[in-house]
């Protein structure tokens, strides 16, 4: 990047935490305030299946769209405040949304110079994929790059980078090497960018969206939230903060929950780095100012993962409204009903019981229950109207006041998300440069594979034990968990995790004994049957778990009520258990400076 100043911070904005965010988030973050370079998360694993249907209809999409909208309306104001914007919103087509740019500046009047990223669009060779037999049709099957290839385009004076499919946080990254000019042996700075980029790709998660303690004084607008900004220092330190006079908040607790969304273990594998959460140090440095620091990186890994969305087939459903008495009885009928009425079985079917009656209810909708009926098939026609018409046709011969929640439908397919990974020698990764120039990126000359975080093993950052916990002797109340502590929950295809803070070392003390993988199966039935693992973040006073197999085959399956898990970390918060009376919730880390963990924890 030109005109570099290595003493002062690169200031990162965002301006999209996914295809469907504000529109109006481009020019609020470019007219709010100073930037040097803007960027946006377009892409999800249900994004991608879109994007490929899309693609499928006509190989010139494959895009976000609304990228370019937003570039339509901003695109003179970021060149004129010099303002570089960098956006996964290429998807499956980088190359085409890269002319769509250039064709639009030349509309404007307007010659930004646009470069792109490409290479991990992998469908033509996802037969060296593992990927099971029964999947479907693979749609999109597309490699996770690095930033790299990003930091190339802005080395050449790009003034608009577009990617498909690099991590969420190299959107970030990518900018940060090229203006301090890391290198890959520079593993710390780019893992503290890739804590930075990870906490800001979601947009206002980190400002006070979906946060826990949202109605607790520490959001002082949580209706329109500011969009966060990340302040990167030339050694990969941080400060996470938003425009001033912006809605929402950035604080120690926001910035926690952010960290936790969609993590697995300690370590954060990426294809530039593995980022070692549990060194994260977070630090509340004034109003709507927190610091990240202390953050390591470990040797890059061998493999980098492959997302491969596949049409599955075609999926149905149809959800009836029980009122009153002899809920499950009449369940039971429908059940045994539909089952008569299907001349053919489909290949999956599942009748779901939501219990969200109440006794002796003052309205109808509080004495009512949903009982939704799902049905998956290879054969359109066998969960189209043929499933409809069996659901319906008996209703005026089944249970007392017999209705479904809405028309019956025809359906349409489903996707199942697959994660695969390929050796990253394997994997190209090319940058396009404002003139058309191709520049291959070389993978990383030293990988390693990648150890496993600290699961459950009480062990700090470093290896060390932890030191054992001294149990509470206060008296004990009822209480919901969330009282105390924050939780944020989210999704990885078929696999979700779960979060959780406190608000100073005694409470993460009581959280990380009480909260065993046990403790988590009994309060969440839902898992006692999978496969959970547990994980300790003490320098932030986290724990995360996740959960193996609790979204079935992924969001685009649709085998949940709560597809994404984005309400089970608040399903866990509301569950009631003996709560000591010195376990406080987290103060307003606006109003008050964070506790940091005892010595002997951040040895």
């Amino acid at each position: 990047m030109t005109g570099k100043n290595l003493a002062a911070p690169l200031r990162v904005g965002n301006m999209s935490g996914f295809y469907g965010d504000r529109i109006s988030a481009m020019r609020e973050m470019l007219e709010g305030g100073e930037l040097d370079v803007l960027t946006g998360d377009y892409l999800a694993e249900l994004t991608m299946l879109i994007l490929g249907r899309d693609r499928m209809k006509n190989a010139d999409l494959g895009y976000a769209k609304t990228f370019l909208r937003q570039l339509e309306d901003c695109l003179g104001l970021a060149l004129e405040k010099n303002v570089r914007i960098v956006a996964n919103a290429g998807g499956l087509n980088p190359a085409g949304l890269a002319g769509a740019v250039v064709e639009l500046g030349s509309r404007l009047g307007l010659s930004p110079r646009v470069a792109h990223v490409e290479g991990d669009d992998l469908i033509n060779r996802v037969s060296e994929l593992d990927i099971p037999a029964d999947a479907g049709f693979p749609v999109t099957a597309n490699a996770y790059l690095g930033g790299f290839g990003i930091a190339r385009c802005l080395d050449d004076g790009a003034d608009i980078v577009v990617t498909g499919r690099v991590t969420d946080a190299s959107v970030i990254v990518g900018p940060a090497i090229s203006h301090f000019g890391w290198t890959r042996t520079d593993l710390d700075a780019l893992a503290g960018a890739t804590v930075a980029g990870h906490v800001i790709e979601c947009g206002t998660q980190a400002t006070g969206g979906n946060y826990s303690f949202f109605n607790r004084g520490e959001i002082a607008d949580p209706v329109t939230p500011g969009f966060p900004i990340a302040e990167i220092a030339s050694d990969g330190t941080a400060v996470i903060t938003k425009h001033a006079e912006t809605g929402g908040a950035v604080t120690v607790g926001t910035v926690t929950s952010q960290l936790l969304y969609e993590v697995t273990g300690a370590r954060y594998g990426g294809p530039d780095v593995v980022t070692r959460l549990d060194t994260a140090r977070l630090e509340q440095e004034g109003p709507d100012r927190v610091r990240i620091s202390g953050v390591r990186g470990e040797t890059a890994p061998t493999t980098t993962k492959v997302s491969v969305t596949c049409l599955g087939g075609f999926r149905n459903e149809v959800t009836f409204l029980l009122t009153g008495l002899d809920i499950e009885d009449k369940a039971a009928l429908v059940e045994r009903q539909v089952l008569a009425g299907l001349a053919t079985r489909p290949a999956e079917l599942d009748f779901r019981l939501s219990r969200t009656d109440h006794a002796d209810a003052d309205t109808q909708a509080a004495a009512t229950a949903l009982l939704t009926v799902v049905a998956w098939d290879p054969d359109k026609d066998v969960v189209g109207r043929a499933f409809s018409d069996a659901a319906v046709a008996m209703i005026l011969a089944s249970y007392p006041g017999a209705t479904p929640s809405a028309p019956p439908g025809r359906g349409g397919p489903y996707g199942v998300y697959i994660p695969a990974y390929l050796d990253q020698e394997k994997v190209p990764h090319v940058a396009v440069l404002p003139d058309g120039t191709r520049v291959d990126i070389d993978p990383p000359a030293v990988t390693e594979e990648m150890a496993d975080g600290h699961a459950s093993d009480g062990l700090d950052a470093e290896g060390a034990p932890l030191p054992p916990s001294s149990p509470s002797t206060a008296a004990t109340t009822r209480r919901p968990l969330g009282d105390v502590l924050g939780a944020r929950s989210g999704d990885k295809g078929g696999t979700a995790n779960i979060g959780l803070w406190a608000g100073d070392a005694v409470a993460y003390r009581w959280m990380r004994d009480t909260l065993t993988v046990e403790e988590l199966r009994r309060l969440l039935p839902e898992t006692a049957d999978l496969p959970v693992e547990r994980y300790e973040l003490p320098r932030i006073n986290a724990v995360n778990f996740v959960i193996d197999g609790l979204l079935g085959k992924g969001v685009a399956h649709g085998y949940r009520w709560d597809p994404q898990a984005k309400g089970l970390a608040e399903w866990l918060r509301s569950r009631v258990v003996d709560v000591p009376d010195d376990i406080t919730a987290p103060v307003s880390a606006a109003t008050a400076p964070a506790e940091p963990a005892p010595a002997e924890e951040n040895a």
